[in-house]
């Protein structure tokens, strides 16, 4: 017997398309852009994928701010799920930078160990790790659907202004 059976929905938005997979405990991922192989059917759809269907896409459309939905940390351990857990907690329309999310986490040496932590977060919009930039203000390091291009646009859906791919 499967212990922990996943679910899956596929849809578009205004980013593109979005896959999201869910097991018993939460979300456990979301894909940004096209599968880079064939995409899986649909498998079990449930409410609560229905459920993070509407909310992400009541985020990409400006009427919600904060998802009420719960994830699935199985697969999130040590220090990547310290930056997440991190990260988790950025207010809409604020961001931080890879150094302070390393400060907080009292290793100050460790941005770039943040930007991969981050570099795999499983949960893109639902864990916003679209709003940690530079020190310098500089959009880097996406890797969700078209990277940067994506970044800015859900930047800007919060409201930040960016020039230059940078944070004006």
């Amino acid at each position: 017997m499967v212990e922990n059976p996943a679910s899956l929905i596929h849809f578009s938005s205004s980013i593109g398309q979005i896959t999201v997979t869910a097991t018993r405990k939460g979300i456990s991922h979301v894909l940004l852009g096209k599968p880079r192989s064939n995409p899986l059917p649909e498998l079990h759809p449930t409410d609560l994928l229905a459920q993070a269907k509407f909310q992400i896409l009541e985020y990409l459309d400006g009427s919600r701010r904060v998802f009420t939905l719960p994830l699935d940390w199985e697969t999130i351990t040590g220090f990547q799920r310290d930056v997440l857990s991190i990260t988790l907690e950025i207010p809409f329309g604020s961001v931080m930078t890879y150094g302070q999310i390393a400060q907080l986490l009292k290793k100050p040496m460790a941005s770039r160990a943040v930007g991969g932590a981050l570099s795999r977060n499983p949960l893109p919009i639902l864990i916003p790790c679209h709003r940690v930039i530079a020190t310098s203000g500089k959009l880097t390091g996406y890797t969700g659907a078209d990277g940067i291009t994506t970044k800015i646009l859900l930047l800007r859906k919060e409201g930040l202004s960016i020039v230059n791919q940078k944070l004006a």
